[in-house]
């Protein structure tokens, strides 16, 4: 089984770079379950239903998020129009899963594919220099005891580095991947760790690398510059898709291999 994970989806310059390369790349390389980091997706701030959308037509099975998610309040209408036990797009969109208890939508998706096969996506926020939330690791604890699922991806949307190491020893061998997003520079340490599970700190960011993460240089220029406060704006040029392909035994839910996707225009 093979699992493609696209980072974090950024602005429009994001959205035409991951529609020009996603339909190729599930073709070339097998990917059987796609997952979109999209909380950037609009704008550089949060998701809409309309660009979710677009991004399931894609060819996504799921689309997760992180602290941008609520940027876009109509988003919020969205993924409350179905259940837990629904299998439809709006509940296919999660946020983190260790966000206070009551917040909208679903931290996890379990599904199935066509072909009777079975998997998970659980996500999580990083809590250092993150502001509030519950403890990720044992949110995850406590999801993977219900979890049916021997295919689990885990997208950790946090800052620190170490923060995220941390949750791929503390998961290795109980979830199928731990994948980093959030930081928008993609990191050279795939690998899979000696449990069977694909660890990348970072995939890095679907969006224009000719900016400041993704954001106009000048205007992040002017606010280390001057320490004023001002608009931020996406970026459009040089965009990139940033993705990892991870191939794993879907019986055991065990990874075989990771590899990293830097994919220009």
């Amino acid at each position: 089984m093979r699992i493609l994970f696209v980072g974090d989806v950024f602005g429009s310059a994001g959205r035409r770079i991951v529609r020009e390369h996603l339909p190729h790349v599930i073709a070339e390389r097998g990917a059987d379950l796609v997952i979109i980091n999209a909380e950037n997706a609009a704008g550089g701030f949060g998701v809409t239903p309309a660009i979710a959308d677009d991004l399931f037509n894609l060819g996504a099975h799921v689309l997760t998020t992180g602290n941008h998610v609520w940027d876009k309040r109509e988003i919020i209408e969205y993924m409350q129009s179905e259940g837990e036990d629904s299998h439809e797009r709006p509940r296919r969109l999660i946020r983190p899963a260790n966000f206070v208890a009551g917040t909208p939508g679903y931290g996890f998706y379990e599904g199935e594919l066509p072909d009777g096969q079975t998997y998970a996506v659980i996500n999580l926020q990083g809590r250092v220099f993150m502001g509030a939330s519950e403890d990720p690791f044992r949110t995850a604890d406590a999801l993977l005891d219900r979890l049916r699922a021997r295919v689990i991806v885990v997208d950790l949307h946090a800052e620190a580095t170490s923060e995220k190491v941390a949750m791929g020893w503390y998961l290795d061998g109980r979830v199928t991947a731990v994948v980093g997003t959030h930081t928008h520079v993609p990191t050279a340490d795939d690998r899979v760790l000696p449990g069977g599970t694909a660890y990348q700190t970072d995939v890095g960011m679907s969006g224009p690398y000719d900016s400041v993460i993704g954001v106009e240089k000048e205007l992040v220029l002017q606010r280390f510059l001057t320490g004023m406060p001002g608009k931020f704006e996406a970026a459009k040029g040089d965009p990139r898709m940033a993705a990892t392909l991870i191939e794993c035994d879907g019986r055991t839910g065990r990874a075989i291999s990771t590899q990293r996707l830097l994919l220009g225009e």
